[in-house]
């Protein structure tokens, strides 16, 4: 019987791959595992390496040393500890991450939170706890998830670290803030985050590791990891999918 059941699963695997054969998520070409990219597409995304600052995660174009902080992180230090992106945010990796966000591509998942493991490998080491920048309610009810939450998840899950989906609240329904400029965005996002009292045993004491799908400026990054902080948290690290480019 387990013969069979292993047969059939095989058949109807292979039947689903004749049926709706793998494809590139970058440019719909053919390709031989689901959650792979063509290697047209794979060329087309900048993966961060280092050397980086060992704060911001900004490459540099130059060895300056380990430990070495970029002007940004020097002139206007974050709350949070430290920050880790897989990609610079353009080209294919906008693209993906529209796709998820608004075109509910959820079967990109695996691979965005695989490049963002790895990414992030250090500070997954060291986390207590993943929790997940959250949307209002309102928006996460038109919108159906939370894209940063479904990152969040698989993370937490690979790495066997606790994941408190529900520990971080949007307590303010912010414009979004695509179009804003710097300041504009501190402040569409100054107290939107607060930590329930009911929750804040998952975050006192611990070092936390906030999920995001994109940095840009750090404006909602830093308001969660204030409100985290507020509630107890020894530290803060972020992980995103990709950040923007030094001057972007």
């Amino acid at each position: 019987m387990g013969l069979l059941k292993v047969g059939g699963r095989f058949a109807a695997s292979s039947l689903g791959r004749f049926l709706f054969p793998p494809v590139c998520p970058g440019c719909q070409a053919a390709t031989e595992r689901a959650d792979a990219l063509c290697a047209q597409c794979w060329t087309g995304l900048s993966f961060i390496e280092r050397p980086y600052c060992e704060v911001l995660g900004l490459p540099f174009s130059y060895d300056l040393g380990r430990g070495f902080l970029s002007a940004e992180a020097i002139a206007d230090p974050p709350p949070f500890a430290r920050l880790r992106a897989a990609v610079i945010y353009r080209d294919l990796a906008a693209r993906l991450v529209a796709s998820l966000k608004y075109n509910d591509r959820t079967d990109l998942v695996p691979l965005m939170a695989g490049w963002m493991s790895r990414a992030g490998a250090e500070l997954i080491a060291e986390a207590d706890v993943v929790v997940p920048v959250p949307l209002h309610a309102r928006r996460l009810w038109r919108r159906r998830f939370n894209q940063s939450a479904e990152l969040g998840h698989l993370i937490a899950r690979n790495a066997k670290v606790p994941y408190a989906p529900r520990a971080l609240l949007r307590v303010k329904q912010t414009r979004a803030q695509v179009g804003l400029g710097p300041a504009e965005r501190r402040l569409n996002v100054r107290g939107a985050f607060a930590v329930p009292p009911e929750r804040v045993g998952e975050i006192n004491g611990r070092r936390v590791l906030l999920i995001d799908d994109v940095y840009t400026t750090g404006a909602t990054v830093s308001s969660a990891t204030r409100a985290l902080k507020r509630a107890g948290a020894r530290d803060v690290d972020v992980l995103a999918f990709a950040r923007v480019a030094a001057g972007a």
